[in-house]
């Protein structure tokens, strides 16, 4: 292993030179993919050197990109796993066999290319779409899973031609960039789909459904929709685990699996993650839904995933959720409510361009709340959140970092209560950093 500085000195460099969408929004974007495709030139056109599949999505992307990588591994493929944004370390974005990439990989790749990205000037999520892509060539991965970072026609992942292309699901978020109605954002998430490649919905809806119908017919791709072909019955759950009897619609057949995926809403991605195995299996890769359920038990293990549902404590009771717009807060906050508590807490926080009003709106009035921001430029400051929440009835105090706030509420909680931090990837990585990695250390 390298020098730890050497690795630092470059994140930083990359971190603070270029224009990065989590720090600032929507000023680090490019409006196209003109420097993805420049870059990548210069590196040999690494994206058409592995098979892909590529996941598009509001919500459930992350989800069902670890859980098909794992379907992938298991079936003994070497299989690259790209991602956004990270929780920890910069190196999650980008897997292979569910190991990120080294430190010393990452430090020599910026080094031998640091004149490329200067004169091209890439967006932060430019160069790492390059470095995934450059990772996989050179690892010869058999397959990788791609994630979109934002929307899917512009996104800087969407130069591969993937074998199967995926669509999870459609709901309000990032309304400045991407639109104000389901129909506009499907349009730009509907832009990933390819011609002659098959395409999977996850979840329908009526307003999004004639996008997709035209989009897939102008370019002859193939058209399925998971719920259509896939019913998931939940029999129980504990907290290891969720229960299921899937329920093939075609071959009426149904066949028992359990996943360590332990959010409720995870059976809208586990409905997508069979429907794109029984697809991906029609080509010479060796995967099967059989394969598919026995892998789907330990996704967790097998790639790296957390941060979703990621029950971090017993008791008392901490769990970590990235739900940061209304439709997965929503998942999110009901399958709480289910959690036994003799009190409810809730660290949270979001970042600027967030529809906070209607975010908070979801939120139980009864929980205990603690407001806090990451500590990025892009975050809403802790005691305008506090403001907007005491409008919406939720009462709190206002804390000056994660880690203050979380802290707060542990030292208040006993053992029979339970803690929920979400809002935002930012601030569940800065929680995840001070639970889970250094209870690991200890």
């Amino acid at each position: 292993m390298g020098n730890p500085t050497d690795y630092q000195h470059t994140l930083e460099y990359l971190f603070d030179r270029l224009p990065m969408f989590s720090r600032i929004g929507k000023a680090a974007l490019k409006p196209d993919l003109t420097n993805t495709i420049k870059l990548c030139t210069a590196l040999g056109n690494p994206q058409t050197k592995f098979r892909s599949v590529h996941i598009a999505g509001t919500n459930g992307k992350g989800s069902t990109s670890h859980a098909l990588a794992a379907v992938m591994q298991k079936a003994g493929y070497k299989t690259g796993l790209y991602t956004s944004p990270h929780l920890v370390d910069f190196r999650e974005r980008i897997r292979i066999n569910g190991l990120p990439v080294s430190k010393d990989w990452v430090v020599d790749f910026v080094t031998k290319h640091k004149q490329l990205i200067e004169e091209i000037q890439p967006s932060f999520f430019e160069i790492t779409v390059a470095m995934a892509f450059q990772a996989f060539a050179e690892e010869k991965t058999d397959i990788a899973i791609i994630e979109t970072g934002l929307g899917g026609r512009l996104d800087s992942t969407n130069i591969i031609t993937p074998l199967l292309s995926i669509i999870t699901n459609i709901s309000y978020d990032h309304k400045d960039l991407l639109g104000n109605t389901l129909a506009e954002i499907a349009t730009e998430k509907a832009g990933i789909i390819k011609q002659n490649i098959p395409v999977v919905i996850g979840e329908q809806s009526e307003e999004t459904e004639r996008v997709f119908f035209e989009h897939s017919v102008h370019r002859q791709a193939p058209l399925y929709y998971a719920q259509a072909l896939w019913d998931l019955v939940r029999v129980k759950q504990d907290d290891k685990y969720q229960y299921y009897k899937a329920v093939n619609k075609a071959r009426r057949e149904i066949t028992e699996l359990h996943t360590d995926l332990l959010g409720n809403y995870q059976q809208h991605n586990i409905k997508t993650v069979l429907t794109a195995v029984e697809l991906l299996s029609h080509h010479d890769l060796k995967v099967s839904v059989t394969g598919a359920m026995a892998a789907l038990a330990n996704v967790k293990g097998t790639t790296g995933l957390s941060g979703r549902w990621d029950w971090v404590q017993e008791s008392p009771a901490i769990i970590c959720d990235v739900a940061h717009n209304p439709a997965g807060l929503k998942e999110v906050l009901t399958q709480f409510q289910q959690v036994a508590g003799n009190n409810k807490y809730i660290v949270i926080g979001f970042v600027k361009d967030k529809d906070v009003n209607e975010a908070l709106a979801l939120f139980p009035k009864d929980a205990n709340y603690y407001f806090c921001n990451a500590n990025i430029p892009r975050a809403l400051p802790a005691n305008e959140l506090k403001e907007i929440a005491v409008r919406a009835g939720l009462d709190g105090r206002a804390y000056d970092s994660v880690a203050d706030a979380v802290t707060a509420a542990r030292e208040t909680m006993s053992g029979n209560d339970a803690l929920l931090i979400t809002g935002s990837f930012f601030i569940v990585g800065e929680a995840l950093s001070l639970l889970k990695y250094e209870n690991a250390e200890a």
